[in-house]
């Protein structure tokens, strides 16, 4: 079987588990606990701290752990806007249409319970915002603007240096980096909150960071024993926090490497699925997308049956984010593309991880074999 859904989650790395071994076992402290052993954990909760800053650019007093990215994007958006509003009076969000769920969530949560309004910025016909459309749906109570790097569905990278300068400071800019990180720089991003999640670069699931500039207010979401400096309460995760890091630290050094080689991948497939199989449509931008991901619809065939054939078949793909599987609904984000509902439920996302090895040909092989066997009812 070849897994090829690496953008719902990677497995653990080797190296990743070594380093996390004694925190699951031997060290097996609570970094809050006034004793040695408590202490042992707190030292490598906080050269986990550092080591995740260093990547991300920032200090080690900006970096919160949190279970996920789930988690990590609640906080942002939720514990910024309310902080925002509590000082200032600011009551309004920008973001785009296509963002994770647990992103348009917490963004609708603020709308319905704390009186916000929300400005929702098209995106073209390939995912990309405009930044000077996002200009100009700021305004002067404008709490937070929240962005996607990259988009997790169909891999279209956004133009962060010019959403820098388009929102120049008027508020702060989050940037969810999940399926960023390991494949794009996130030390000179420019923005002012970051969520990472480690299952997505070969650390465990359940446990993730936001790394928000200390100079941005944040109320708290979670509320307890005050730790990770009273922005979000419970015991922190050290075996988790000392996963993280060392993956994010691999594959920040294995990044500029590996994504050359797994671009190449990806393009091979792409320019085969695109000649083989006239119904095939690529979604997202053409040259602006992660190196590992490739998505298509296929006119006339239900996307999950050609995921069956495929699956029987010896590969493993999705239909696009691992949070909406299982739903009939079409995707909200080829919806905000401009794809038609009927079209945008045959989508197949294909994505390589870093490890990704082997010739490409057998999978577009496969992939024509899943959709003529669909389209012809065998």
């Amino acid at each position: 079987m070849r897994y090829l859904d690496n953008a719902a989650t990677t497995p653990v790395r080797r190296e990743v588990l070594e380093a996390m071994t004694p925190y699951l076992t031997s060290h097996f402290g609570n970094p809050s606990s006034h004793h040695t052993i408590g202490e042992q954990a707190a030292r490598a909760l906080a050269d986990a701290r550092a080591r995740i800053a260093a990547v991300l650019g920032m200090r080690s007093t900006d970096i919160v752990f949190t279970s996920g990215a789930t988690e990590a994007n609640n906080l942002a958006i939720k514990g910024v806007a309310i902080a925002a509003q509590q000082r200032r009076g600011a009551r309004h969000i920008v973001t785009t249409p296509i963002e994770h769920e647990s992103v348009l969530a917490s963004i609708d949560y603020l709308v319905r319970i704390h009186g916000f309004d929300a400005s929702l910025v098209p995106v073209d016909a390939t995912g990309r915002v405009d930044p000077t459309a996002v200009a100009d749906a700021l305004r002067d109570d404008t709490a937070i603007v929240s962005i996607g790097y990259a988009n997790n569905e169909i891999g279209t990278v956004q133009d962060v240096a010019g959403l820098v300068r388009a929102v120049g400071g008027r508020a702060p800019l989050h940037l969810d980096a999940v399926q960023a990180a390991g494949w794009l720089p996130l030390a000179a991003t420019g923005a002012d909150a970051v969520s990472i999640a480690g299952h997505k670069i070969g650390a465990p699931k359940g446990i993730g960071v936001l790394g928000i500039r200390a100079r941005i207010p944040l109320e708290p979401v979670l509320h307890g024993g005050g730790q990770e400096r009273e922005r979000r309460s419970g015991t922190e995760n050290v075996a988790g926090a000392v996963g993280l890091a060392r993956a994010l630290e691999l594959a920040e050094s294995e990044r500029a490497s590996g994504a050359a080689r797994v671009a190449a991948m990806r393009d091979e497939l792409i320019t085969g699925v695109l000649e083989r199989i006239p119904v095939a449509r690529l979604t997202g931008h053409p040259m602006h997308r992660l190196p590992g991901t490739a998505s298509f619809t296929f006119a006339g065939v239900n996307g999950e049956t050609v995921l069956l054939e495929l699956e029987r078949r010896g590969l493993v793909t999705s239909s696009g984010s691992a949070c909406a599987a299982g739903s009939d609904e079409a995707s909200h984000v080829l919806l905000a593309l401009g794809v038609p509902p009927d079209q945008a439920r045959t989508a197949v996302r294909v994505t390589f991880g870093h490890d990704a090895e082997g010739s490409v040909a057998p999978i577009v092989d496969a992939i024509e074999a899943a959709v003529a066997a669909v389209r012809s009812g065998v």
